[in-house]
Order: structure tokens, then C-alpha cells, then sequence
């Protein structure tokens, strides 16, 4: 028997729906739903122990999922199995547990887990664009403490029409994409990529998608309604002592204002901070660390983070002693490193970040394998984050989630600014070599002279800012920090970061901790972030005003020829060899791709040095030769027959033609070494093909003076000889027995 199945409808407003159905699948989880739109079907469940955990935050792990059997493929590899999560997939987990986490109470450190699976694919629907919805609507369903329901939505720009979800056809024609997570009452999250825009319509494509998620959440609320909203869990709250918190708050509070007014390094500073928390544990006994030591140092982080807001709100200082607005010291530095193709470092405070720079081939793309999406990235950024450059000794785990979510944001950054007509496919590597406030927008910094020093021609160059906000409700009272420090990351109100050229942004990511915050401090905070970034791009042009002219001495050059489709079997060769070969000889990478418009031969031609590039360019020049009708060229004697010699076309090497005997020369000619050895260079005339052997013909003696008195014999008859030769055949057959 069916179970009774709870759904609701959410309507997009151009003929599309979004639909939310609980009560069919997976009710073990303490909540799960699937939302479909189109074909495209997402599970979420949610699962939390009902045991506190004894860990001081809250484990939670959020885990998107694309199974291959959802696009009706199998997955790549050796094992036909899913493995571990793509970079995409990754991607949307992080802005699922982004928007979630700040919504949880900050004592609840039950393990909790967010699973979202992609079950049935529609290739006109991006499923990313409802993790959150599915995400939020299955813990609606649950007991877990939760402030409210959130969604998150994508939205795109076409012809300056905004589109909720756009299908991937209209973002590839888009503007804007930028994913937004919000409630009902506050923006909380927005990433995304632009061409260019300006602040005022970044903020104006916020509040369109936010009125959308506004629907989702209602659609939440209704379906959970219908369900049968469950009682909230209780669970083993932290302990809190007031009269401690005051005690401590009164010790610390000056003290810790002094330091922060004082403006010092990150170093000194975090040594005096931990002298003065040593300090007040030092007023407490053994046993009484013992049984409330972690309720003094969380009332004193409580005590030190409401002294640097106030120093900043009030005064203007910051902990290193910068204005709000006040830039870090810059340096830069290119072509720091001698042998890769491109290189820069960017430095900003005590934040350093080198960049390399590789050109490649096609065959060098990144390849993309998802049941969502196949496809090739010739573009691509990587972003190494090593222990050391914050100063610390930690184990080696791989790639982690925080590396692929920055380096996704500065590839993002950079991106739109590689012209659509460059040969190369680009890698960009930025190794972090330290590290406090924003690394990943070093990373676009130190990526944009890389580029430039690679000889890359960006069609402006890019620099990136991060950016927080301190604000106080209760007075009004606000502050924009730029380039914020690693200290002051956890502080405020709002971090983001914004990438973008003299002329608008190209990417952001934000996280916003403030509920209700208006679009007029947003907006503000953006344009203060605009003066920043301008301010860096005069420091990034002062080191490298324009991209070099050309690649570097020992960088390869790419050189592309397009040839007719017929053609492309004869450059590669049987089995490969003609090109390979070719390879070998000149030392040069060769790749072949079909234009799937034209079908055409696209050959990229890879080398360092001109030498061995003119040398392919060279054969294919001469596979694709055609000779003109009654043209002249230049020949050499590569064979000799008894009827004629071989000969080869000096301008296409391997072209060869058969110089028959009887077009040597007009004197009859008994042995063809009478007129012509191996080796001789000489003139022939081009006919085209005669008509009577079929074969191309060409001619020496065309191109001689015809000798005195020389009286050419008359040309045959061909049809009395055909006919001849057709009655003989006749004569001599017999009657055929019955």
C-alpha cells in the first residue's frame, strides 16, 4: 500500500514549477523530501543524533550527490561506481552548509548529517539551484532546533530580463549567475560570477531572487504544516553563568581595547591577547578551571570580540592600526620564477601568494563528468592552501572543500577576462605562502600578472578585495572594513570578497551574519570595495601595465590551422604514423579537433621555437596542396623510370606527379637520363587530369621553344583505335558451345 503522500507546488511565474513531495521515500531519516522540477528529482534526508556530541561545535556534514544512473550513464573508470565527490559536487555542498550552519543553535553539537542525491536528471534543469530548498524542506519536516526555512535560488540576466533557475542555455547566454541563499526576512549568502556589472544591479539581482525565496520558504512552511509539524527536540544545553561572563567582561574588556588600539602585528597581537586570558585563568583555582575552565574562555573570546567592534565603531581603528578603508601594504613582483610559462607574486600585509601560469593544448583541458554536465573547461584555476603559511604543522589530507571553493571563486574572478579567441588552454596554480585575510583574492591578484607575464592577452586585468562589516543595531551605527585581516574575519557582521576590473565585477562571494541588512548599507559596502579594488589594480599595473606581447623564449607558441575535413585522415596517417612522426621530428605537439559546426580540421600546432612549428606547418601545407591548371612550378627528380621520372613539388614536399617520357622534351626522347637526372630542379606546366590516362599531367617541354622546323605528328584517333581494337577482340573469339 502506498503511503499518503504530502506535496506542494511551488509556481516560477514563466510556465515552470518546483514541487515538493514528502511521505513515498526514505521515512527512517528524521526528515527527507524529494523536489522535482521537469524531469529533475533531488532526495534530501536528515538524520541528528539525539546525542550530544563532546566537541564545542556542530558536527554537521552536508553531502551533494550526482548518481550517474540519474542521466541514464555510467560512470567513468576502471569501476563502474561513484567515488568520491567531483569538484562540482563539492561546490554545492559548500553553499548548502553555508546558508544551514548559522542557523543551528550555537550549543546543538548533535552530528548531524544533510545527504542530497540527484535521482533522475533533466537536461533543461541546473539541480544545484534547489539543493537548498530540498535541504531546508527536509529539516522543516524534522525535530531538529532550527531558526526558520531557507532556500536558495540562481538567478540569470538575458537581454536584462532577470530569470529565476535559468535552463544552462540561458545562462550560457547570461550576464549574471550568481546562486543567493536567504529566509524569508534576510539575505544570508550570495556567490556568483558577472560580466562587468556595476554594485547597483548586483544588489537589484539580490533582491529579485530574494522575493523568489521568499515563495520557496512559504511552500516550506505549508507543506510541514500539512505533514504535522513536529515538537522541537530537547536537548543538553551549554551551561551559562552570567555573574562569570560579567566577571570576566570587566577583567578582560580594557585591557584587551588597549591592545587592539595600539595597532601591532598579527604575532604580538595574538601573544598579548593570550597573555591577558592567562592572566584571568590565573585568578581561578585548580579545581575551578577544572569544573567551568571552558566557560572562561568562551566569556573571554565573548569579551575580546565586543572590545575590537567597539574600538572600531567608535574610533575608526582596526587591530593593525588601519583606518576602516585603509589598505594593507602592497608588493608585487612577475616573472619570479625561470622556468614556467608565467609567474607572479602578490603581496598584501602578511598575506603572499605565488602564481604559475601553463599554456597547453586542447588535449590539456579540464574535463568535466557529471550525469549534470559534460563538458571542458580550457580556463582553470588551482588553489594550494599548506599548513605552514599560517604558521602551523597539521597532517596532509588531500584537496580540502575550503581549496576548491576558493580556488573555484578566483577562476571565476579571472575567467571572463580570457579572451574567446586565445589558443591556449591556461592552468593557473596559486600556492598560498602566507596567509592573514583573504588569500584567495591574492590568488586573482597574483593570477591576473601571472597571466599578463605568460603573455596571455586579458581584456583588462582583475584584482580581488575581501571586505566585512561591523554593524550595531541598536544605534545604527555601522562600519565597512577593507581588506580585512584573519582576526577580523569572525568579527563582523558580513565578509565578502568581490573580484573585478576598472569597469565592474566579475565575481563575489559573501556571507552575510546580520539579519534584515538594508541594500542600502550593501550597496554602500560595495562601492567601498570598488575603491579598494581599484586602489590594488594601481598597484598590480604599476608592476605589469599590459599582458606581453608574446610568450616567453622557452614557452611553447601555439599556432592553429583550419584544414578541409577530407584532409585530416592523411595528416594523421595509417595507425597514427604520419603524425607522429611529424611530432618527432620537430619536436612540436599536434592535436586535431573536428569543428562540430563546419567539420573542419581544427590543428593545433604546440612548440617552442618557430623552427619545428614552420616545419608542420610546412606538411600540412604541402598535404593540401593542390596545383592550379596551367600553373608553373618549381620540381626535383626524386625517381627515375623507363617511361618518365618521378618528381616532387619543391613548395609541397611529398607531393609527387609522373613526368612522362613523352613530355621531356619535343625531340623524341629514346632513355629519360638523355634529358633528366635524379636531382635536377627544374620548371614543369600543370594540366590537371588527362583525359585519356585519368592521371594528372604535367609537361617540361611545354614550358621549352619548340625547335626549328619540328612538325608534330597528328594525334591519334582514339575512337578508330577503340573501335579497332574492339573488332579484333570480335574476330578472335569463337562461337560459344551450347
Amino acid at each position: 500500500m502506498i503511503p499518503k503522500v504530502f506535496r506542494e507546488v511551488i509556481d516560477l511565474g514563466d510556465g515552470r514549477e518546483i514541487s515538493i513531495e514528502t511521505g513515498k521515500l526514505a521515512k527512517q531519516a528524521h526528515g527527507s523530501v524529494v523536489v522535482q522540477s521537469g524531469k529533475c528529482m533531488l532526495l534530501c534526508t536528515v538524520v541528528s543524533n539525539y546525542k550530544q556530541s563532546d566537541v564545542d561545535f556542530l558536527p554537521l556534514t552536508v553531502d551533494y550527490r550526482e548518481k550517474f544512473a540519474a542521466a541514464g550513464r555510467y560512470p567513468g573508470g576502471f569501476f563502474k561506481r561513484e567515488a568520491r565527490p567531483s569538484d562540482g559536487e563539492v561546490l554545492t555542498m559548500r553553499l548548502v552548509d553555508r546558508v544551514l550552519r548559522p542557523l543551528f543553535p550555537k550549543d546543538y553539537h548533535a552530528e548531524t548529517q544533510v545527504m542530497i542525491q540527484l535521482m533522475s536528471h533533466d537536461d533543461d534543469v541546473m539541480p544545484e539551484a534547489m539543493a537548498g530548498l530540498a535541504a531546508s524542506a527536509a529539516i522543516q519536516l524534522s525535530d531538529f532546533p532550527f531558526e526558520c526555512p531557507i532556500s536558495e535560488a540562481r538567478v540569470g540576466r538575458v537581454n536584462g530580463e532577470f530569470i529565476i533557475n535559468p535552463t544552462r542555455a540561458q545562462l550560457a547566454e547570461s550576464d549574471i549567475d550568481m546562486m543567493i541563499g536567504a529566509s524569508a526576512d534576510s539575505v544570508m549568502m550570495v556567490e556568483g560570477e558577472m560580466d562587468e556589472i556595476s554594485e547597483e544591479e548586483m544588489a537589484d539581482a539580490i533582491k529579485f531572487a530574494h522575493e523568489a525565496i521568499k515563495i520557496q520558504c512559504a511552500a516550506q512552511v505549508k507543506l510541514a504544516e500539512a505533514f504535522g509539524k513536529k515538537e522541537t527536540r530537547e536537548y543538553a544545553e551549554e551551561r551559562e553563568d552570567q555573574d562569570l561572563a560579567k566577571k570576566i567582561h570587566d577583567m578582560a574588556y580594557d585591557k584587551v581595547y588597549a591592545i587592539a588600539k595600539a595597532g601591532s602585528a598579527k604575532h604580538e597581537r595574538s601573544a598579548a591577547f593570550s597573555e591577558i586570558k592567562e592572566e584571568i585563568k590565573a585568578t581561578f583555582s585548580e579545581e575551578e578551571l577544572a569544573d567551568y575552565g571552558d566557560l572562561v574562555s568562551k566569556y573571554y573570546a565573548k569579551a575580546e570580540k565586543a572590545a575590537i567592534r567597539t574600538l572600531t565603531l567608535d574610533e575608526g581603528l582596526r587591530l593593525d592600526g588601519r583606518k576602516t578603508d585603509e589598505i594593507r601594504p602592497i608588493w608585487c613582483e612577475v616573472d619570479y620564477l625561470p622556468s614556467t610559462h608565467g609567474s607572479a607574486i602578490f603581496t598584501r600585509g602578511e598575506t603572499q601568494a605565488l602564481a604559475t601560469v601553463t599554456l597547453g593544448t586542447s588535449r590539456d583541458a579540464n574535463k568535466i563528468d557529471m550525469p549534470s554536465y559534460e563538458g571542458e573547461e580550457n580556463f582553470y584555476l588551482h588553489y594550494n592552501f599548506p599548513p605552514f603559511c599560517t604558521g602551523e604543522a597539521r597532517p596532509l589530507r588531500g584537496t580540502s572543500r575550503r581549496e576548491v571553493g576558493h580556488g573555484n571563486l578566483a577562476q571565476r574572478g579571472l575567467k571572463g577576462m580570457i579572451p574567446a579567441d586565445c589558443p591556449y588552454t591556461v592552468r593557473v596554480v596559486s600556492e598560498v605562502l602566507e596567509s592573514n585575510g583573504s588569500s584567495s583574492m591574492a590568488t586573482v591578484c597574483a593570477g591576473t600578472m601571472a597571466l599578463m607575464d605568460a603573455g596571455v592577452q586579458m581584456t583588462r586585468p582583475v584584482s580581488g578585495i575581501a571586505m566585512g562589516l561591523i554593524s550595531d543595531a541598536e544605534t545604527g551605527k555601522y562600519a565597512v572594513l577593507s581588506d580585512i585581516l584573519g582576526d577580523e574575519d569572525h568579527l563582523g557582521d558580513m565578509d565578502f570578497k568581490v573580484t573585478g576590473t576598472s569597469e565592474g565585477i566579475t565575481a563575489c562571494q559573501m556571507d552575510i551574519k546580520v539579519k534584515g541588512l538594508s541594500y542600502e548599507i550593501l550597496v554602500n559596502a560595495l562601492k567601498q570595495a570598488r575603491n579598494g579594488r581599484l586602489h590594488i589594480l594601481d598597484k598590480i599595473t604599476d608592476t605589469i601595465s599590459s599582458p606581453n606581447s608574446d610568450v616567453k623564449e622557452h614557452a611553447p607558441t601555439m599556432v592553429t590551422r583550419r584544414i578541409p575535413n577530407e584532409f585530416i585522415g592523411a595528416l594523421i596517417g595509417p595507425g597514427g604514423k604520419v603524425i607522429q612522426e611529424m611530432q618527432k621530428e620537430t619536436e612540436t605537439t599536434i592535436v586535431i579537433n573536428e569543428d562540430p559546426v563546419t567539420e573542419e580540421g581544427i590543428v593545433e600546432i604546440l612548440g617552442v621555437g618557430r623552427e619545428g612549428i614552420n616545419a608542420v606547418i610546412a606538411k600540412i601545407d604541402a598535404i593540401l596542396f593542390k596545383p592550379t591548371v596551367g600553373s608553373v612550378y618549381e620540381v626535383k627528380v626524386i625517381k627515375m623510370l623507363d617511361f618518365g621520372a618521378v618528381v616532387e613539388y619543391m613548395d609541397a614536399p611529398g607531393n609527387e606527379v609522373l613526368l612522362h617520357v613523352s613530355e621531356l622534351a619535343w625531340e623524341r626522347t629514346e632513355n629519360v637520363t638523355d634529358v633528366v637526372n635524379m636531382g635536377d630542379v627544374f620548371d614543369v606546366k600543370y594540366f590537371g587530369l588527362d583525359p585519356r590516362t585519368r592521371k594528372e599531367k604535367v609537361s617540361r617541354k611545354a614550358l621549352l621553344p619548340k625547335p626549328e622546323g619540328f612538325v608534330e605528328r597528328p594525334p591519334r584517333d582514339d575512337k578508330k583505335r577503340d573501335d579497332r581494337r574492339g573488332n579484333d577482340r570480335n574476330r578472335d573469339r569463337k562461337p560459344r558451345r551450347d
